[in-house]
């Protein structure tokens, strides 16, 4: 007979990685809300579609960026 012990398996806890998840998924979520208000304001922020109505200063802080991302403003 063979006096070997066999190897314990080691406890595996399924659980470990759910809270992470949830944190990565609510970071994501919160980098992607903000990334879509940003490109709103860059990109669409002009005319009938604007937040801040006849007030173009948002329009006009962002003007270059606006060219440079090949959106049409004029």
């Amino acid at each position: 007979m063979s006096n070997t012990k066999a190897a314990a398996a080691p406890h595996i806890n399924v659980r470990a990685g759910f809270a992470p998840a949830l944190v990565i998924a609510a970071r994501l979520t919160a980098i992607t809300m903000l990334a879509l208000i940003a490109y709103y304001f860059v990109g669409y922020d002009q005319g009938a579609v604007s937040v801040f109505g006849n007030d173009t200063h948002v329009h006009e802080f962002l003007h270059d960026a606006r060219h440079l991302l090949g959106f049409p403003c004029h």
